[in-house]
């Protein structure tokens, strides 16, 4: 078969058998062919050869003994088509066995086996049209504690789920340094989160009015009815709009409570979209989020506003403690963290990544307490500074992170094993003496785990322990050397 569509084309090699969906087929276009006798990807551009993946070496795996009779036949209808995949759930009104239906023919369509990859031990009912679709098992991440963190204080536990070795026991190192030394405070500067649709008009002159109109304080007051009725727990705090011709953003902001919220400021957006056409019929809406958010993307206007949750937190290290514990000094780590986090971030033209690895805490944190993980790119955003204080012989330390992305209800944080977690650090749920509470104490325990390991990784650095601590707790002791890819 041979289609052709645009500049490219679609062909069927005789040797390759008819997918499931009736078609198969290899792209062609200008950048680059497939050879298939060498079994190679040549890219034309580049004159690069790419492996193919590795080969399957059954087909057809054995089909599982245990499945039921009539299970088997469904198998085989998703198999063929028949079945939708996404619509076992809704089919079967079980979802445990439907996620076991579609690992099973996910495995034969496949030819490559899944075995090591848990399905028992899961409830698959609680993740049910809101966290994952079509699932056929779970990933496991160990989940380490690191403290007691002392901050503002209080004693904190801090749940980390992560896969890479010395992260937690560096991070523990630096709670440490920071209990003895009297802990941390922190402060919350900000709390709202951002929605900004784009919307066009047919002349930047209607553009600019729209945004006179949004940003005039004589109409807060409406839009703010207009958007608050979306949640008892919204309230508008700001409206910011920006042209690029006739294309207007327009940046919401809005307390959410204890959820994170994006869901909750979508909704208020849109109340108030809606109410706009009244005054202006000729607005096209272009979208509900046009990227001036700025939502899982590195952004300067995260930076400068704010989004979620803006955190600042520092500690007081004594030097005996430097000394002791992090096994440096004071003047070693103010040059580092001047030369590293400060100079080098900007040699690197960084944007808001002027701290040692503060995306590591921050993933651990947001994966062990059921966060959104693809919002660790913004709320990573840190700088990290330090100063020799007390005629140099104590350090202040401190973090200030401005767009900290937390809930502790909804998404995530509802299923069993993120909800023991945020009991854990006493944030579970919504908090019952003021709306807010516990997403905002979220946001200032991850702030402190973060304190708690630029000091110790920055330490670590400056006495030259990075790579022998590597090497001791991040690689594996086992002979994998006759392993090989199980299929």
């Amino acid at each position: 078969m041979l289609v052709s569509l645009s500049s490219s084309t679609l062909i069927t090699p005789p040797h390759h058998p008819p997918s499931r969906f009736g078609y198969s087929f290899q792209w062609i276009s200008d950048g680059g062919l497939l050879n298939r006798r060498g079994g190679r990807r040549l890219d034309l551009e580049r004159g690069v050869a790419h492996p193919p993946p590795s080969p399957i070496v059954a087909k057809s795996p054995i089909p599982d003994p245990t499945l039921p009779e009539e299970d088997e036949e469904i198998v085989k209808s998703v198999i063929h088509g028949a079945i939708p995949s996404y619509s076992l759930e809704s089919r079967l009104g079980d979802c445990k066995r439907a996620a076991t239906i579609r690992r099973e023919a996910l495995q034969r369509i496949t030819g490559r086996s899944i075995e090591g990859l848990p399905l028992d031990g899961f409830d698959y009912e609680s993740i049910l049209g809101q966290c994952c679709e079509m699932p056929v098992g779970y990933v496991q991440i160990p989940v380490g504690i690191a403290g007691p963190l002392l901050l503002d204080g209080y004693e904190y536990s801090v749940p980390m789920a992560t896969t890479e070795g010395c992260l937690v026991a560096s991070t523990n190192r630096g709670c440490k340094a920071m209990y003895v030394s009297g802990g941390a405070t922190s402060t919350v500067v900000k709390d709202g989160m951002t929605r900004a649709p784009v919307v066009r008009f047919a002349s930047a002159r209607r553009a600019s009015e729209l945004k006179f109109f949004l940003e005039d304080p004589e109409n807060f007051d409406t839009l703010a009815v207009v958007f608050n009725r979306s949640s008892r727990f919204a309230r508008l705090q700001s409206v910011k709009c920006t042209l690029a011709g006739k294309n207007a953003y327009v940046r919401f902001s809005c307390s959410t409570g204890d959820a994170m919220g994006m869901n909750m400021v979508s909704k208020g957006v849109q109340n108030v979209l809606e109410f706009l056409t009244d005054d202006f019929p000729d607005m096209d809406v272009i979208g509900i989020s046009g990227n001036f958010c700025s939502d899982k993307k590195p952004a300067a206007v995260n930076w400068i506003e704010g989004r979620g949750k803006s955190v600042v937190c520092e500690a007081v290290i004594k030097g005996e403690i430097v000394n002791k514990v992090l096994k440096t000094s004071v003047a070693a780590l103010v040059e580092l963290n001047m030369l590293k986090n400060l100079t080098g971030s900007a040699v690197a033209g960084s944007l808001g990544g002027f701290n040692a690895h503060a995306s590591n805490i921050v993933s651990a944190v947001f994966i062990a307490t059921g966060q959104d993980p693809a919002q660790n790119v913004e709320s990573s955003q840190c700088i990290t500074m330090m100063e020799a204080i007390n005629d140099g012989k104590d350090i202040h330390v401190s973090v200030t992170m401005p767009s900290i992305e937390v809930g502790t209800v909804g998404g995530g944080t509802q299923l069993a094993s993120q909800s023991a977690c945020l009991n854990l650090l006493g944030v579970k749920g919504a908090s019952t003496e003021s709306p807010g509470m516990n997403s905002r104490r979220l946001a200032t325990i991850v702030a402190g785990a973060v304190l708690a390991g630029e000091l110790s990784l920055m330490s670590a650095i400056a006495a030259g322990q990075l790579v022998k601590s590597h090497m001791k707790y991040n690689r594996s002791s086992r002979d994998i050397s006759g392993a090989t890819t199980t299929t």
